[in-house]
């Protein structure tokens, strides 16, 4: 007996990805992470909701609102990765020095800004129809493209000081902060090297034929879907990692729980004295 499934690759990375991030919101709901975590459970419902619109807004628009509304849930999703890994900073590093503070940001911007500069292909600039409702689209989408490249460098960077130094500060190891720490970097670095193999294919390999121009699109697709494979990975980690509590939760909780077990109550005297 052979069997037939119907459902693509991409329909099934899509499915697993959507069904993770559901499972993540509801860790992060459920042991009450969100309170300590709110950009970073942020960031998964609006990756959540980018999904959505992907599924269920394709080919039901048209293709210029469809794209003003892709671009510009990317433009939104640039920002608020940037404030994760400022959240996920604050809490590996809470105690540090200002001036420690400063320069460790300054380094990264700085270092992301010439990536960023170097990274790919500009427009021209002439090109651009800035009057038009297609040169802002445009626009939009290159921020959102090198704002992407940004924010995924100085995500490894911070991923990495976290891990080198975290555990002097309130980043150890086994912590929810480096582990989401961890999880970002190696989402990032997937896509940063994914970025480059793609970049070099595009400079190395120049079809002649439409078979040469199908295979090289798709190795496109395969790269796509493993970065997604990787994502889906990252997922399972943070899933994991967040469902459990951090080395000590307990041992803070039983003195509270103590506490509130031996303080006698208001009304405990008053009982007593009317069963007497």
């Amino acid at each position: 007996m052979h069997l037939n499934f119907a459902f693509s690759a991409r329909q099934i990375l899509w499915t697993l990805s959507f069904a993770a991030q559901l499972v993540l919101l509801v860790v992060l709901l459920g042991r009450d992470r969100i309170r300590r975590y709110p950009l970073f459970t942020l960031s998964i419902v609006l990756f959540t909701l980018r999904l959505l619109a992907e599924i269920l807004l394709s080919g039901r628009m048209p293709v210029i609102s469809l794209q003003a509304i892709f671009i510009s849930l990317a433009d939104l999703a640039v920002i608020v990765d940037l404030l994760v890994v400022a959240e996920v900073a604050w809490h590996a590093f809470e105690g540090a020095r200002l001036r420690t503070w400063l320069i460790g940001s300054v380094a990264l911007l700085a270092l992301g800004g010439v990536l960023v500069w170097q990274w790919g292909p500009w427009p021209a600039w002439q090109q651009l129809s800035w009057g038009t409702l297609l040169g802002k689209l445009q626009l939009m989408q290159l921020l959102a493209q090198k704002g992407d490249t940004l924010v995924d460098v100085v995500t490894v960077g911070t991923g990495l000081l976290v891990v080198l130094f975290g555990s002097r500060f309130k980043a150890g190891w086994r912590t929810h902060t480096q582990k989401i720490a961890i999880g970002l970097s190696t989402a990032a670095i997937a896509w940063l090297a994914i970025q480059g193999v793609w970049q070099v294919v595009a400079k190395t390999v120049h079809p002649q034929t439409q078979q040469e121009y199908e295979r090289v699109m798709g190795l496109g697709g395969k790269l796509v879907n493993a970065n997604k494979v990787v994502f889906i990975a990252v997922l399972v980690w943070w899933i994991v990692w967040l469902w459990l509590d951090e080395p000590g939760a307990a041992a803070k909780a039983t003195p509270d729980a103590v506490l509130v077990a031996e303080t006698p109550s208001p009304t405990a005297g008053v009982v007593e004295e009317e069963q007497q």
